[in-house]
Formats: structure tokens, sequence, C-alpha cells
């Protein structure tokens, strides 16, 4: 592939007068780190924006990129879409959150649980930690346990429950067959015991360790397309079975969609054949704006009703604010079956042209994900499990440089490399955009 020149567009922002250089050093002032969400870091600062439009975004120094972050894969429909932005000016003009209910929740709960065939009731909050954390907590309310599984190295927001094991490395991980509940210095010792850590798609020993907490396991927590494993989908007969073992020892199956619901109109769990008893929801149903949610049956969502003891006691100042409700109603109606099957072309196009770019260049990676989302992971084949991700990784740094040089190519990419996620104002030329800009990095990576 023969790729055009170009100007770099970071040399302004390197410049002696960088606008982003200056807002940084204000936020250092004010934000320890100079941020509120560790997502931003940047060497030697973040990149400030300015405005977007569509699947375009103009930093402070005027350059302008496209979008392949979609703020981590929460905008599907890109940034400021018309019907959007005017269905939110109109409930602005009539007030932005009430002491009161509206209907704004009701059309978004309806939509939802009309497209997922596994849920019959939403409850709505502003993140998807919240959603997780609501779907642990009403797991331990309807069993009357406990304790809580999940798998290494998957991330599910910032409860304590959900992100211990987060940090897991070859230093502190433990026995293969028996994964240590590894923790930062920010959470309670006692999570050592109360959170079994599990390996993805190994299901002897992931049955071992169900039956030995049995009689204390709340739930198992599972992503069915972890990002944090470089968008490995657990192999369909391992998420059968463990569907299997949960329903046999009386534990609930939660499923984290907060960030893989995009890849089909009915779900990642759908997509997967599996049904969970919880889903906890986020981005893409806010339409652009904070949100969260938990959904499920109504003999688990229950737990929740006041009317029958309020079991989970759940209150939020924003909850279902009429704001964040319509901007998920308006994006979620626009999100057809024909444009997820648009999406899933133009993803497979990505994937299989970063397999080629990178092949062209001598690097061994596999391009994965589903749908709208991709990502790549050094290696001939497809790892199974975190340890096998993690150790690739850290032997192919050369990704992680190519996503960055490719900012200088006019892509927008983040801090997890050659990991994306589409939006519906892309078409192939945005596709021929950045295989050109891949191209073009992993040349000069390559060549430094």
């Amino acid at each position: 592939m023969k790729f055009t020149p170009y100007r770099r567009s970071t040399d302004r922002y390197l410049g002696e007068d960088s606008a982003s250089r200056s807002l940084y050093e204000r936020a250092l002032e004010v934000m320890p780190g100079g941020n509120s969400r560790h997502t931003l870091v940047m060497d030697p600062y973040p990149i400030y924006a300015a405005s977007g439009r569509g699947c375009m975004v103009t930093d402070v120094e005027g350059e302008e990129r496209i979008d392949f972050v979609n703020n981590y894969t929460s905008l599907i429909l890109g940034h400021s879409h018309p019907g959007v932005t005017e269905a939110v000016a109109r409930v602005i003009g009539n007030g932005t959150a009430f002491s009161l209910p509206t209907e704004a929740d009701i059309r978004l709960a309806e939509l939802l649980i009309d497209r997922i065939p596994y849920i019959d009731q939403v409850r709505f909050a502003n993140s998807g930690s919240e959603g997780v954390l609501l779907a642990v907590r009403a797991a331990r309310a309807a069993t009357g346990r406990s304790k809580i599984a999940k798998f290494e190295g998957c991330y599910h927001g910032i409860y304590d429950y959900a992100q211990a094991s987060d940090s897991s490395r070859p230093r502190n991980w433990g026995d293969s067959e028996r994964p240590a509940t590894t923790l930062e210095p920010s959470m309670a010792k006692s999570l050592e015991t109360e959170v079994i850590t599990l390996p993805l798609n190994d299901i002897a020993v992931c049955s071992a360790l169900i039956d030995e907490h049995r009689d204390d396991l709340a739930a198992v927590l599972f992503d069915p397309l972890p990002a944090a494993l470089g968008l490995i989908p657990p192999d369909v007969e391992f998420v059968s079975a463990l569907r299997a073992k949960t329903r046999e020892c009386g534990a609930l199956l939660i499923a984290d969609e907060v960030l893989s619901f995009r890849i089909d109109y009915r779900g990642a769990c759908h997509r997967l054949g599996v049904e969970p008893d919880l889903v906890s929801l986020g981005k893409i149903i806010g339409g652009g704006f904070p949100v969260g949610a938990v959904a499920g049956k109504a003999e688990v969502m229950k737990v929740f009703d006041h009317r029958g003891g309020e079991l989970v006691h759940h209150g939020g100042t924003y909850n279902g604010n009429p704001v964040t409700m319509v901007a998920g109603y308006e994006t979620m109606k626009r999100l057809t079956p024909e444009v997820f099957e648009e999406l899933e072309r133009l993803g497979d196009r990505t994937r299989s042209g970063i397999g080629e770019v990178l092949g062209r260049h001598g690097i061994e990676a596999v391009a994965t994900g589903r749908g709208s989302l991709f990502a790549t992971v050094p290696g001939n084949e497809p790892p199974r499990d975190f340890r096998a991700v993690f150790t690739a990784r850290s032997a192919a740094p050369q990704l992680q440089r190519i996503a960055r040089e490719m900012f200088n190519r006019g892509i927008l990419m983040g801090a997890r490399g050659l990991f994306g996620a589409l939006s519906t104002p892309m078409g192939d030329a945005e596709i021929d955009r950045f295989l050109e800009a891949a191209d073009g990095a992993a040349e000069h990576v390559l060549g430094a």
C-alpha cells in the first residue's frame, strides 16, 4: 500500500506555544496528575480536544483527526449527531433534572427490554461502574450469599469487588490453577477471601473453584468480549458450561456489557448464545452522556422494588435524568439491524486490513474484536486467557508505538494501542485512511 505524504499533526502540540501543554500545566495545579481519569494519560501531556463533529475531532491546536476511540466506545453515532443534540436541546429548555420522575426513562427502558430477549426490567444509574456494582449487590440480595467470582485481568469499573484482580501481574498472580486475587493499595485486604479469581476458558479449573465456594458464591461476573484481554471472546463451549455450572450451584451469572453491547443489535450475550441472569450496561445507551444500568429477569430485579421490602436500596440524584435518557433513546432508536450490519462490515475490513498491514511489515499479530470493535494482540493465534495476552503484549511494544505514531497521521487512538471503535459516520474512506496511516506508522516505527 502506498501512503501519501503528510504533515506531522503533532508539531504544534509539541511546540513552544502548545495550547495543550499550557492547559496541562494548569490542570496539574488543580487535579492530581492533571486529570480525572487515567485513560487520558499521555506522554508528555494529553492532546486537548476543542470540538467534535461526526467522526472528526479538532484539538486546541486546530488539528483535525478521525476519531477511532469515540470516548472509549461510547459514541456509536459519532460526535454531535444532529438528531441527538436537537432532542437534548429541547429537553434542556424544559429542565435538566427533577425530584420527580419523567417519561424519558420509561421510553428508554421499554426500548432496551424490547431489544434484549432475556430481560424484563431495567434500573438506571450514571456509570458502567455503578451498573456492575448494582448487579453484584442484586445478586447478593437474591441469593443470600456474599462472595463473587470474576476473571483474571478483566476490568469491570471501579467498584472494589469488581476491580480486584484487574492489577494481576506475573509477580503477584499466583498459580494458574488457583489465581491470586490481587488488590490495589486502596482496597480492603478482606477482598482476598471475598473475591474468587478465575482463569478464562478453563472450565475444569473454574468448576473446581466454584465448587469450593459454592455455599457462599452469589455470582460469577464475566465480560463476553473483554477489552482488557484484547477483545478475545470466551469460547462458546466455555460460556455454555459456565452458564450450566452457575445454575447448578445456585449462583447468578452477571454479564458486563458496558462496552461490548455495541457489537450486536441485541447485545454481546445474544451474539454468544448465552442468557445471563443480570446484565450491566452503559456507554452507548446514554447517547454521549453519563449512564449506567442493570437489567434482568423480574424475579431477580425485584430486589430493588421498594414495595417488597427494598432488599437493595438504590438512590442517585441523577439516575434516569431526562437529558441522558432522551439522548440514549434517540441514539438507540437509530441503531437498526441494518446499521449494525454495516458497522460489522466496516469492522471486518478494519480487522483484516490491520492484519495485512502488520504482516507486510513482518509483525506477528492477531486482529481481534467483533462488530464495530477492533484490537490487535501480538502472536500468531488468539490467546485464550489473560496471562497469555499479558505475556504477548509485554514482548511486542511496537504495537503501542505504532498506535502513537498514528496521531501524527491524522488518526485519533487511545492509550490501549491498536484498539478502537467505529462509529456510524464512518465509511470505507475512513477505513482506507486508517489503514494508510497504520502502514505509514509501521514503516516509521520499524525504520526508526
